[in-house]
C-alpha cells in the first residue's frame, strides 16, 4: 500500500523544554516524555512517580496486571485526567496545559471502540475528520487509502452491524489515522479479536512503524509485545518494576529455559523431588514450572521420563514468564 498522504494539522508550538531533547540511543527527539507522574483517586495513590519517554518510530509499551495503572496514565498523557504531580510532553506541547493542541497529532485506539452504529464506515471517518478541522473534501480523498490499509475496501457504504467485531477493530485504527498522527495511543487493541484478525492488524500496526510512526501500546497479550514493541515497561502497583527490549528483558530477569511440569502427580512432585533438584520452582494448580539453565534440561527432562505420572513440556523462556516472576500469578480484577 502507498503511504497514507498528509494531513494538514494545527502546528506545533515553538517552545521547547527539557523534555523536548530526549533521545534515545539510535532514534530521533522524544516523542512523548512522562517524568515523575503521580495519581491518586480515593486517597489511593494508583500512579507512584512513573518516569518513561517515546523516541520517535519507535513502540513503546505497557505492561501490568489489572489495577496497575496502564489506562490512568494513557488518560494523564491525553490530558484527560489530570496528575496531581509530574510533567508530561507529548508531540511537542506541554499537558495538561495545551492537551487539546496535543491531541491534533495523535490518533486513539480506545480499549473499546465507540463508532457511531448510525453512521456507514465512509460517514464514522468523515464525522472524525471534522474534529480535526478537515473539510469534507479531503477526508473523502484519504478515506479509500485509510479503507486499503484496514483491510476494508470496498466497505464504505456498509453500516457497522454488518462489520464483524474484527472489522470494528480495523475501522477504529483506521479512524485513529485521520489526522495523519505523530502518535497512535493503543489500549488494548486486539482484545476480543481472533488470530487471524489479531495478526493482520500486527501486520499494520509493524507497516506504521517502518513508516515512522511512533506507537504507545498498552496490551495484555505477552506475544504481542515481544512481537511489536521495540522497548516496554511493566507496571505493578503504579510503579515501573522493569523496563527494556523484551529480549534483554528476558535475559535479564529469567532462567533461560522453562519445563513445565503437569498432571495429577505434579504437585507431589514439586513439594519432593523437585524442590530438591530444580533451583527455581513456581506451582500453580496442577503445573509445575521449572525455571532452569540450559546445561540442567537434558538431565532434568531425563529424571522426569521415570515418572509415568507426570508429562513434561519443555519450552525457552519467555515474556510471560518475566511478567508473573515480577507482578505475581495471583488473579487481580
Amino acid at each position: 500500500m502507498a503511504p497514507l498522504g498528509p494531513a494538514v494539522v494545527p502546528a506545533a508550538s515553538q517552545g521547547a523544554c527539557a523534555a523536548d531533547q530526549v533521545t534515545m540511543p539510535g532514534r530521533g527527539p522524544g516523542v512523548l516524555t512522562v517524568a515523575g507522574l503521580r495519581k491518586s483517586y480515593g486517597g489511593r495513590e494508583v500512579v507512584k512517580g512513573v518516569s518513561f519517554a517515546l523516541a520517535r518510530g519507535e513502540c513503546y509499551g505497557l505492561l501490568g496486571p489489572n489495577g496497575a495503572g496502564k489506562t490512568t496514565i494513557l488518560r494523564c498523557c491525553l490530558g484527560l485526567t489530570s496528575a496531581e504531580a509530574g510533567e508530561i510532553r507529548m508531540v511537542g506541547e506541554a499537558v495538561p496545559e495545551h492537551a487539546r493542541q496535543a491531541r491534533m497529532k495523535v490518533g486513539v485506539v480506545p480499549q473499546f471502540d465507540n463508532l457511531d452504529p448510525d453512521f456507514t464506515v465512509a460517514e464514522n471517518l468523515l464525522v472524525f475528520g471534522r474534529y480535526f478541522g478537515f473539510q469534507d473534501i479531503e477526508t473523502r480523498r484519504r478515506i479509500p487509502d485509510l479503507l486499503d490499509f484496514a483491510g476494508l475496501a470496498g466497505k464504505e457504504k456498509a453500516r457497522l452491524a454488518s462489520l464483524s467485531g474484527g472489522m470494528k477493530r480495523r475501522l477504529t485504527l483506521a479512524r485513529a489515522l485521520v489526522n495523519d498522527p505523530d502518535l497512535l495511543v493503543l489500549d488494548e487493541p486486539t482484545t476480543g479479536l481472533d488470530p487471524q484478525a489479531r495478526h493482520l492488524i500486527w501486520e499494520r500496526l509493524k507497516h506504521l512503524l517502518s513508516a515512522g510512526k511512533t506507537i504507545l501500546l498498552t496490551t495484555h497479550f505477552m506475544d504481542e509485545a515481544e512481537r511489536l514493541c521495540h522497548r516496554l515497561a511493566i507496571l505493578d502497583e503504579g510503579r515501573i518494576v522493569a523496563e527494556g527490549a523484551p529480549r534483554e528483558l528476558i535475559a535479564a530477569q529469567i532462567e533461560p529455559q522453562v519445563i513445565e511440569v503437569y498432571g495429577e502427580d505434579a504437585p507431589g512432585w514439586a513439594a519432593g523431588e523437585g524442590k530438591d533438584c530444580v533451583r527455581r520452582l513456581e506451582l500453580s494448580g496442577e503445573t509445575a514450572f521449572c525455571y532452569v539453565e540450559d546445561k540442567d534440561v537434558t538431565p532434568l527432562m531425563a529424571r522426569l521420563a521415570l515418572h509415568s505420572g507426570l508429562r513434561a513440556l519443555h519450552r525457552p523462556a519467555n515474556l510471560e514468564d518475566v511478567f508473573l516472576k515480577l507482578t505475581g500469578r495471583e488473579l487481580r480484577d
